[in-house]
Order: structure tokens, then sequence, then C-alpha cells
């Protein structure tokens, strides 16, 4: 039993809808991706890094695109004339288009990537408004009290 339906948390839920839609993803039956394969790392305390093994495409033939808080990197090689006097004997390189997508977290923005050694690295942040971040309210509600007395 790996499917549940939340059909009922829909009718009953408001201003959840992406996150229960992204919990239909994790538990639908597609098949998993494995291709290209890739690692996930923090890098620091709101720091973070994607990394996908690209082996074989250039720059050129890799894009990166976010929307609606969705990272998709892309992969399509151009078909290259096979030279003749070249006979493949083995090919174990994978040079096959890919599209992998990352859903992100609010308030997470790529700041850059780079192509190393056949690996493209992704770097994310997550910039979290000054409005949401945690405050100090200072408990001095005696002083108030005096304040408003001497007004008076």
């Amino acid at each position: 039993m790996r499917h549940f339906d939340l059909s009922p948390l829909y009718r009953s839920t408001v201003g959840f809808d992406r996150m229960l839609s992204l919990l239909d993803q994790a538990t639908g039956t597609e098949p998993a991706v494995t291709y290209p394969p890739y690692n996930i790392e923090r890098t620091g305390e709101t720091a973070y890094r994607i990394t996908v093994a690209v082996a074989g495409f250039s720059e050129e033939d890799l894009s990166i695109e976010v929307k609606e808080n969705t990272l998709l990197i892309r992969g399509s090689k151009e078909k290259e004339e096979p030279q003749p006097r070249a006979e493949m004997l083995y090919q174990g390189i994978a040079a096959r288009a890919f599209e992998r997508r990352f859903q992100m977290a609010e308030h997470v923005e790529v700041t850059g990537a780079s192509l190393r050694n056949g690996l493209l690295h992704v770097e994310l942040v997550r910039k979290i408004p000054e409005a949401q971040k945690p405050r100090r309210i200072e408990i001095n509600g005696a002083r108030v009290v005096e304040a408003s007395r001497q007004a008076a």
C-alpha cells in the first residue's frame, strides 16, 4: 500500500494546495528518474548546492531555469556527425537528453552555477524576508503603565 488518497484534504483546507500537490507527486506511482545522478548538500546555515553529473555536456548543451519555485535543469546534445574513421566498440557514457526538476521551498533563490570536471554545481541560498524573521519583543509592561499614569 504505497498510494494515499489526499482528496479529502483538498476539500477541507485552504492555502495548502501546493503542499498537497507535492505530497501527491511524492507518493505517486511514476517510475523514479535516475539520470543524471545528482547530490544535494547543505553548504552553510542557509546555503545549499545541487551537483548534477553531466559528463560529456558543455555549457552550451545545458540550460537552467527557475519558475514558480521549481528549478529545471535541461541537457541536450547536438547530434555530432560520426567520424568515418572511428568505430565505436562500446559506448558507456550516456549523452541522451535529460530534464531534471527540483522543487524549492519559499524564499530559496539560485545564486549561481558552474560547470567543472563534468559536474554542474547550482548554488542556492534561502533568503528570509526581514518581516518574516523572528524578532525579540521586550517585556516592559510595568513601565508602560507608569508612563500612561504620569500623562494623565
